[in-house]
């Protein structure tokens, strides 16, 4: 997972305001439990930064606790997707009396993911999205397509009157294999607004290093190429926002192996 601070924030002094997090939940009944999720701090909040960071650790923090209550991902609903969203927003909203702000400061996006072996579950506020896969031969496909208002640049956040409407949830009781999320700096470089679809070649090419890594969980290195990857002038050129990618595989082959 990578994320990197967009041109137009450089030259404005601003710091990067997208944040992503990522734990896997080791338990004794479902076996190894990926939570993914990432964030994307609105360009006119004044805490951007500190929103999306804020609403990434809460988010795990309220699905390690649903996990460790014995809570079953097969079981998740729309109702557990609110509470968790309303909880979010009732920290974001202690955060901003605590520091004499307004709760519209800490305006940001939430996308998430949490996958066991048996189900996944999805739910998304704003723009960005999460693609999954089964391998190079299943292909590509969008969770859900970025929510964007009728005005340019327009989404929702989680701290909106509209939050809970707009939220969108799903249960897909299936095995996942493959899963990538990123924030709208990204979107017009990887889907195909007019037909609605993927482009496929870029995650693939993406995920061959990480089906080749040793063991599960955070690869630092691969990190880092990927942060080099995201801020290398082809990005830079197509887009001057922020910009965060976090990809997730379960495929592993040998180093030097097809994939």
């Amino acid at each position: 997972r990578a994320s990197v601070v967009g041109s137009s924030h450089i030259k404005a002094g601003e710091p990067c305001q997208d944040f992503s997090l990522h734990e896997l939940i080791y338990t004794a009944q479902s076996g190894q439990i990926l939570v993914a999720v990432i964030s994307d701090g609105a360009g006119t909040a004044e805490q951007a930064a500190l929103a999306s960071s804020t609403t990434c650790h809460e988010f795990v923090a309220l699905v390690r606790l649903f996990i460790a209550d014995g809570g079953q991902i097969s079981s998740l609903d729309r109702t557990r997707a609110e509470h968790w969203v309303k909880q979010i927003v009732e920290k974001l909203e202690r955060e901003a009396q605590e520091s004499g702000h307004h709760v519209r400061d800490y305006a940001c996006t939430l996308l998430a993911a949490i996958i066991a072996n048996d189900a996944a579950a999805f739910l998304q506020v704003g723009d960005g999205a999460m693609v999954i896969s089964h391998g190079e031969e299943d292909g590509w496909s969008w969770v859900f397509w970025p929510q964007h208002g009728e005005f340019a640049n327009a989404t929702n956040f989680v701290v909106s009157d509209n939050a809970l409407q707009v939220l969108e949830f799903e249960l897909a009781p299936r095995h996942v294999d493959e899963i990538a999320l990123f924030t709208d700096g990204l979107e017009n470089l990887v889907l195909h607004h007019g037909t609605k679809t993927v482009h496929d070649p870029f995650f693939d090419a993406l995920l061959k290093p990480v089906r080749r890594t040793i063991s599960a969980g955070h690869d630092e290195d691969l990190s880092e190429k990927l942060k080099s990857y995201l801020a290398s002038p082809a990005f830079c050129e197509r887009t001057d926002d922020d910009k965060t990618l976090l990809i997730a595989s379960r495929k592993s082959v040998p180093a030097g192996g097809a994939s």
